[in-house]
């Protein structure tokens, strides 16, 4: 159905935009989105990124006169589920407070930010003059590259850095995915394909998988379109389903054959006694471990520790409850999957929690078998931001940069074992104060994201200079900025290419940026430009992206790549590479993941190292170990006196991905304002209502944050839940800066605190 303006119009005046909703099965837009009367209309084709996981829901777009006026699914897509967030994609378009030119502070860092417009000329020439400056006088690994949401421009500032002569290039992945691939190389080895074909599981094979255990994740709400995999696995009726998670989520509450809801940062204690279990009980796989197994005498002496009795006690669950999901383990036998969240290493043992979780897959002789866990066939060069290694130069450069990274002080398992440069960003006010850093180009960049953000606010004031690209200006980080740049939006430009395995989409442009917005793609090549490197850059311009899409195809390495030209005679369909030979399981068995083409994996031992030989070197427990968090009720009984709710932040809701999204007005109406979870029980007993406004306090802020109190039978006894990202109510400012020693990652899930009336 098509509407016109005026019809649109009428109908609002009539029934209402919610109404015209779900009469037409698309959704409509407020007039600011409306061409011209007599202009044509025509659909275009792209993606949304509303998720934050890059690529994955196909857009349909109805254009006319430059203007989106629907979204409708994109037939013919891997993913064609446009959710509410994807629908709502259009205000964020079409909102008016975006940042549409550059612009210049012109009072102090640290207070309301006061800006001056100029141009892009004058923009980039100050950028070359700060940055080549620093360079001269102190170096240029002294300039900060990193990227927040969206995803998308990593691979181009990676060879902005890299280009430039830093190897100081992060991504909000040291606070996320990142952990759950170190966790995976530390058991199969630093090959970079193996690890993150296997970082956060899988869901279930139908008529293959007999057991999947959904653990920390909550597909339901945060990747509606993963969903309906379990939801088919499910139907098939073969498949059993454990789900490991402190909430009553819709996840659990729809799959879960056994629900254990562990108190949070217990995680590997579980894993641990799983594994026991199946030792104990002869269902693991002998011949894998005999024949591809590192260090399994160690680990299966440790995992005796973590009985029944003693796992239920450290997890406060029933021991029956327990007992329930260990019996599914034995009785269905494997394959088995695991289906985890990235952010799930989220704790001061992380790391270990999460190898004790995942090693429960080559356990069971899971790992790259039918129904299993499994690794990808062929992998082509495409690094996990859809552009190339050879696109980005880390193959290139990174290795002559490498020894100036700033984190291998503080992390050297994580710098050691990074082949594609992703510096850890979580400690930027040591580097600043140490002089480390003293410059940064940021593209999506959040200062709420880390622990006691306060402190990272005043490190980027601290920079001599910073420079933010953006699509809106947010106090909570560019009060503490030099310089503002407008970055177009998804549906408004064109790289990168969207990959789904081996499919290849070309992304099409819907619309034209608004205002003087540049996409990240054109402002990496056009500061590359500035800073004297055109020829690397292809001199920058409107051609940016299409320059960076030529190369990144030019640089696939298989046999008859496709060009853009391919690409485009193709759209809106994919071109799909086909496989060399025929799709292998047990791959570690035909020398298919080592360099050298021998048996095994990347690994020191060559095997699955269920005593990681990487970390003994570096002077770390070798095993899985389970240790408490820093701040528990077991660990620190006194301080839980005081603060005696065991902090769990960060989870998803359905209609906000992080911070994002709180301004659109189709979805602020469910959660206008930030909200703290709260048992009944639990309310009751500090005399709390619905509705209230309560103070959130911690060891490390006394001082705390106000919310409002939503009492619900989703969350545990004795925990809280609050979603992160408000800015009127940072969770993080709650949270210490005690990092996992290994990968630097911060407890947002796990700490204690205390909740009552403000």
């Amino acid at each position: 159905m098509q509407l016109s303006r005026r019809k649109f119009l009428q109908m609002l005046s009539i029934a209402g935009a919610s109404t015209i909703a779900a009469s037409t099965g698309a959704l409509s837009l407020p007039s600011l989105a409306f061409g011209a009367e007599e202009g044509s209309e025509e659909f275009r084709y792209s993606h949304c990124v509303m998720c934050n996981h890059g690529p994955h829901c196909g857009v349909k777009a109805l254009v006319k006169d430059n203007k989106i006026l629907r979204l409708e699914k994109r037939d013919g897509y891997n993913n064609n589920l446009l959710c509410a967030k994807g629908l709502s994609s259009t205000q964020d378009l079409y909102d008016p407070a975006r940042v549409l030119y550059p612009l210049r502070r012109v009072n102090a860092k640290g207070s309301a930010g006061e800006w001056e417009r100029i141009t892009w000329d004058e923009a980039l020439a100050e950028i070359a003059e700060k940055f080549n400056g620093i360079k001269e006088k102190h170096g240029a690994e002294k300039v900060l590259f990193m990227t927040g949401d969206p995803k998308e421009p990593r691979s181009a500032l990676q060879r902005l850095a890299f280009t430039f002569g830093s190897p100081n290039m992060g991504t909000e992945s040291s606070t996320c995915f990142k952990a759950t691939e170190l966790a995976v190389k530390l058991i199969v080895g630093p090959e970079w394909h193996t690890a993150t074909s296997l970082a956060t599981g899988a869901g279930p094979t139908p008529g293959k998988t007999k057991v999947c255990i959904i653990w920390g994740n909550n597909p339901g709400w945060s990747a509606p379109f993963s969903y309906n995999g379990l939801k088919t696995g499910q139907e098939s009726g073969q498949v059993k389903y454990i789900v490991v998670d402190p909430r009553i989520t819709p996840t659990a509450q729809n799959f879960a054959d056994v629900h254990l809801q562990i108190r949070p940062g217990t995680d590997g204690a579980l894993a641990l006694c799983f594994a026991n279990y199946l030792i104990e009980h002869d269902a693991y796989d002998k011949d894998f471990i005999e024949n591809w197994a590192h260090g399994f005498e160690e680990y299966r002496e440790y995992c005796t520790e973590f009985t029944l009795e003693k796992t239920a006690e450290i997890c406060d669950i029933p021991v029956e409850t327990l007992q329930k999901a260990c019996d599914i383990l034995v009785t269905e036998g494997s394959p088995i999957v695991c289906k985890s969240a990235a952010a799930f290493p989220h704790h001061t043992n992380g790391i270990n929690n999460y190898r004790a979780i995942m090693l429960l897959i080559p356990l069971t002789g899971s790992l790259d078998v039918p129904g299993g866990l499994s690794i990808e066939n062929e992998p082509i060069n495409f690094d996990e931001w859809w552009g190339t290694f050879e696109f980005a130069r880390s193959k290139e450069l990174l290795p002559e940069l490498d020894h100036l990274r700033v984190d291998r002080q503080y992390f050297p398992v994580w710098a050691d074992t990074d082949q594609q440069g992703s510096l850890q960003l979580n400690k930027i006010p040591e580097y600043v104060e140490n002089g480390d850093i003293r410059a940064c180009l940021m593209l999506g960049g959040n200062a709420m994201m880390w622990p006691q953000s306060h402190e990272y606010q005043e490190a980027f004031k601290n920079m001599e200079f910073v420079v933010a690209g953006d699509f809106y200006n947010n106090a909570w980080t560019h009060d503490y900025v030099d310089m503002l740049l407008p970055v177009a939006m998804s549906f408004e430009r064109a790289a990168p290419l969207t990959i789904f395995g081996r499919k290849v989409f070309l992304r099409e442009p819907i619309v034209e940026p608004a205002g003087e917005a540049r996409s990240d793609y054109r402002i990496c090549c056009d500061i590359g430009t500035a800073l004297g490197f055109g020829d690397v850059f292809w001199n920058g311009g409107p051609e940016s992206d299409e320059n960076c899409l030529r190369e990144i195809l030019r640089t696939i390495d298989v046999e008859n790549p496709p060009t853009l030209e391919d690409l485009r005679a193709a759209h809106p369909d994919p071109i799909e590479i086909p496989l060399k030979g025929e799709a292998q399981s047990k791959k570690y068995e035909l020398g298919l993941l080592r360099d050298d083409g021998q048996p095994g994996f990347s690994s020191p031992s060559g095997k699955v190292e269920f005593a990681s030989e990487i970390l003994r070197e570096h002077g770390f427990d070798p095993l899985p170990v389970f240790n408490e968090p820093v701040y528990s009720p077991v660990s620190t009984p006194d301080v839980a006196k005081d603060y005696p709710l065991v902090m769990n932040s960060g989870s998803r809701v359905p209609y906000y991905t992080h911070s994002k999204e709180r301004h659109l007005p189709w979805l602020n109406q469910f959660m206008p304002e930030p909200v703290v979870r709260l048992s009944k029980a639990d309310a009751e007993e500090r005399g709390l209502a619905d509705g209230d406004m309560v103070r959130i306090t911690s060891p490390v802020n006394d001082e705390g944050i106000v919310a409002k109190l939503e009492i619900t039978n989703i969350v545990r006894p004795k925990t809280i839940d609050m979603f992160h990202g408000w800015h009127q109510a940072n969770v993080n400012e709650i949270i210490s800066r005690d990092f996992d020693p290994i990968s630097g990652f911060p407890p947002f899930k796990e700490g204690l605190c205390q909740v009552a009336k403000a």
